[in-house]
């Protein structure tokens, strides 16, 4: 039936809803409707937007359950989540009975596979007889694992890029296919060859201290710079170590040191993000967390995951962004996520080789220069999922979960994230580390000037560009009569004059 509305959606066009849609609105199934509704249109016209995907009549399937599936594996791709919550309402005989339609089909084959996989339960169903085996992910679709594991029951090669225990997929969109196209970390390495050493070391360390201090303005926190340093330390030894729980709890100990109040390691209680009600203080939830009890298989299978996508050729900034919004999403720790959920982002991409040994692109800094966006990306997960959790409040004021909730913690579409993830490393690297180095050489040309004439010390130099930067290239008659009380008049004039000389000209330039 053609519908102009669908659950609150207002559609582009006159059109019937198939496919997952049509599917989690008829039986009512406890899950998220899919970002992209695919829908046949009364034209023969067929169209992609951020929110639909339009179909001709002639790809109309017919109002049959198994019909409806083959559609939405076809050409919507595999929504785990949906398999998982449909498999836990049919019976194992009404799912029999659907997987003897078209036996030998690969459609049924996929079916057959994701029901005993997800349910980690075998049918009464003997070994397929046939030779030829299918792809369980379509990777015109979504991005899977070259070449995956072949299952010769089903003839099924299962090339999902994680585990039963920790699988989020990501769709094959233009965005994305156009950011790895750009093939930016080999861009990045012919960049960095011509930086002298030097330059880039010096660069290294200043971009690390950017990126933990922007990852702590992230979390609204002013940190001391000591605590800033000592982030960036641990930043900048993402990759050399293997991902395990023991190294996720030290990341969490560098962090917050010697917190008195929070109790380190995965969380033994409920946990939850947003605000409280000012008289009540009951929690107002953006997001909920994973029950307690699940952490540990959660975090087993995000860690098994990591190492798939590892070992595999799957593009780094895809994994990064499955591994790193997996587990701020688990929200394992009870404080801490959010900057060891960018540090994964460094680990990640350090471990697949995405940027040559010795920089740390501060990836932090471009989040932060697309908080709202940020906020956006990570609600988008959030926010539809509140629907589905049931929850109390506890004594003092937390959340407990009371419902079965690790499955929307394992499947999710994380093609939002990935995105999201592409358009900050595009932004890295082409601005902030280009303009970062380029006012490293500036400041390096202006302290060769200040000490051949002025034999001042670097950190003298520093406090200088610091003050001059803060008051429009001028120094402020405070600092002439304190810091820099024993240069002249007309030294004052000519340390102004080099500085605007040096850093003025590059505002112009921008």
């Amino acid at each position: 039936m053609s519908v102009t509305v669908f659950r609150g959606r207002s559609l582009p066009e006159k059109a019937a809803v198939v496919g997952y849609g049509a599917i989690i609105d008829a039986f009512n199934l406890a899950l998220p409707l899919p970002q992209k509704i695919a829908l046949i249109s009364e034209k023969h016209k067929i169209y992609e937007s951020d929110d639909w995907k339009v179909l001709t009549p002639r790809h109309r399937p017919r109002e049959t359950l198994y019909h409806q599936l083959v559609f939405a594996i076809r050409y919507e791709g595999i929504n785990l989540l949906f398999f998982k919550k449909l498999f836990e309402k049919l019976s194992e005989s009404e799912v029999e009975e659907l997987l003897q339609i078209e036996p030998t089909g690969q459609y049924t084959r996929k079916m057959w596979f994701l029901y005993e996989w997800l349910m980690q339960k075998q049918l009464a169903i003997p070994d397929i007889g046939i030779k030829n085996y299918v792809s369980l992910v379509d990777t015109k679709l979504q991005y899977a694992l070259s070449p995956g594991e072949k299952s010769a029951r089903h003839r099924i090669v299962n090339n999902l890029p994680g585990t039963v225990d920790f699988c989020p997929l990501i769709r094959v969109t233009k965005k994305l296919e156009g950011f790895i196209q750009e093939d930016l970390a080999g861009q990045t390495s012919r960049y960095l060859q011509e930086i002298p050493k030097s330059l880039l070391k010096r660069a290294s360390a200043f971009l690390l201290l950017k990126d933990s201090k922007a990852s702590f303005d992230i979390e609204g926190e002013s940190p001391k710079s000591q605590r800033a340093a000592r982030w960036g330390q641990a930043i900048g030894e993402a990759g050399r170590k293997d991902l395990s729980h023991e190294e996720l709890a030290r990341l969490q100990k560098i962090v917050l040191k010697k917190s008195r109040f929070i109790k380190l390691g995965y969380r033994k209680r409920g946990g939850f993000i947003g605000a409280r009600d000012k008289e009540t203080l009951s929690p107002i939830p953006d997001h909920i967390s994973a029950r307690p009890d699940d952490i540990e298989s959660l975090m087993n299978g995000l860690l098994e995951t990591n190492n798939k996508l590892h070992s595999d050729p799957v593009d780094p900034v895809i994994a990064a962004a499955v591994v790193s919004f997996g587990f701020v999403f688990i929200h394992p720790f009870a404080d801490g996520n959010g900057r060891i959920h960018r540090y994964l982002i460094h680990h990640v991409l350090a471990k697949k080789g995405f940027i040559q040994q010795g920089i740390i692109f501060p990836v932090s800094a471009a989040i932060f220069d697309k908080i709202s966006d940020y906020q956006k990306v990570l609600e988008s997960y959030s926010i539809p999922l509140l629907e589905f959790i049931e929850w109390r409040e506890t004594p003092d004021h937390n959340v407990e979960v009371t419902n079965d909730t690790k499955d929307y913690y394992r499947y999710f579409d994380a093609t939002l994230q990935a995105e999201f993830l592409y358009c900050c490393v595009k932004n890295t690297i082409e601005q902030i580390i280009p303009e970062e180095l380029e006012y490293l050489r500036r400041y390096e040309a202006f302290k060769s000037r200040i000490n051949i004439v002025y034999e001042m010390p670097d950190n003298l130099v520093a406090l200088l560009v610091r003050f001059l930067e803060q008051n429009n290239g001028k120094l402020s008659k405070r600092a002439r009569t304190k810091e820099f009380e024993a240069l002249s008049d007309s030294e004052v004039h000519d340390i102004e004059h080099q500085f605007n000389r040096v850093f003025q000209e590059r505002k112009a330039e921008n």
